[in-house]
């Protein structure tokens, strides 16, 4: 037993914070499982930025999603105060009796003090971690429970992130670790219309994001060319995505140059929630480091992961079928923006085509 477990039949209201990207957002989805089955009579809400919602709407296990905008800085100071204000508001009038903050991001330590909530847990980085702004006691007083926050390199996020509730004695169960997202009924019927426009009623492709944000986890057009020509020739359909941003679909534009097979390309055409519903219906799902990997983890899609400077087993396909393909340089896992800062990772670049579609066929077999 925890010696300061929180009484859980007190706990009407608790609040989830989680500020970062998308990947992240979705891998703290197992929190809201773990705490509303540990305490079913309580609601649980969750604070994120406004673009990575789609991560966590319809979650079965959440009440609410409250949404930070990243654009309100732009607004001028007075339109963001406003809109500071306004989420405050919302925020107080739920009464949280708990805060679990997944981040040492100081605005939802801010937030933490303000809403003062009887509870509230944060990570603090433990001896050795990579240095972060301390939050000072004014900001640090706002926390009832710590838990250590070492970012393991052997360790997965998804535990790290369950970490907070164990330090508060709510201990997950297997069942509660499992990502979850929801399509939604709009984008499952969007997805099935388009996949039917191109003979894919029925499924039975294999789904092909080769793109990321961070262009340094990105393995070369070239070898994606490769990759799904090999996969053509043994009789499968190809379907591409990659985001709206241009870098992503100047790398879709390269591929489909470089390829001689004839790709479906749904690159920039989809949202999240349709992305998820594609990647469903797929036979198995080939990318990098992204969010739509852990997208067709959550789908329980079979994944072929290209992992270069990041931690494969801090960041790599969650409670799915997979093949982690990576090479065995000494210095990776190194978190660098590719070798020397210079935005390409020879450790992801080098990467063999045979290696990688090697991995696709043991899944697929």
């Amino acid at each position: 037993m925890v010696e300061d477990a929180v009484p859980l039949e007190q706990i009407r209201r608790a609040l989830v914070i989680k500020l970062r990207h998308h990947g992240d957002v979705l891998l703290t989805a197992p929190v809201f499982a773990t705490l509303r089955r540990a305490a079913p009579g309580c609601e649980v809400d969750a604070l994120v930025y406004a673009d990575t919602a789609p991560m966590l709407a319809d979650h079965p296990a959440i009440a609410q999603i409250h949404t930070i905008d990243r654009n309100w800085k732009k607004l001028g100071p007075l339109k963001q105060a406003g809109a500071e204000w306004g989420l405050l508001s919302q925020l107080r009038a739920r009464r949280y009796d708990l805060v679990v903050h997944l981040t040492e991001h100081r605005r939802g330590a801010w937030l933490t003090k303000l809403l003062g909530p009887r509870w509230a847990v944060a990570p603090r980085r433990v001896a050795g971690a990579s240095a972060v702004r301390p939050l000072g006691n004014f900001l640090r007083n706002a926390f009832t429970h710590f838990y250590p926050r070492s970012n393991h390199p052997q360790r997965h996020t998804v535990e790290s992130n369950l970490d907070a509730l164990r330090r508060l004695g709510i201990p997950p169960q297997a069942d509660d670790k499992r990502l979850v997202m929801v399509p939604g009924a709009a984008a499952e019927a969007r997805v099935e219309a388009l996949l039917a426009g191109h003979g894919l009623a029925t499924g039975g492709f294999i789904h092909l994001h080769p793109a990321s944000r961070w262009l340094f986890k990105c393995w070369p057009a070239e070898k994606v060319a490769q990759l799904a020509d090999s996969l053509q020739a043994q009789g499968h359909r190809i379907v591409l995505t990659a985001a709206p941003d241009e870098k992503e679909r100047e790398l879709i534009a390269a591929v489909r140059a470089a390829s001689k097979a004839d790709l479906i390309d749904l690159s920039g055409q989809l949202s999240l929630r349709e992305l998820a519903a594609l990647t469903a219906r797929a036979r198995l799902f080939v990318g990098v480091d992204s969010a739509p990997m852990h997208i067709a983890a959550a789908m329980g899609t079979p994944t072929v992961a290209l992992f270069g400077p990041s931690g494969d087993v801090e960041w790599g396909p969650w409670m799915v079928a997979h093949r982690i393909v990576t090479t065995d340089f000494s210095c990776r896992p190194c978190g660098l923006d590719g070798c020397g800062g210079g935005k390409v990772s020879e450790c992801l670049t080098t990467l063999p085509v045979e290696q990688v579609l090697n991995a696709c066929n043991e899944l697929l077999a």
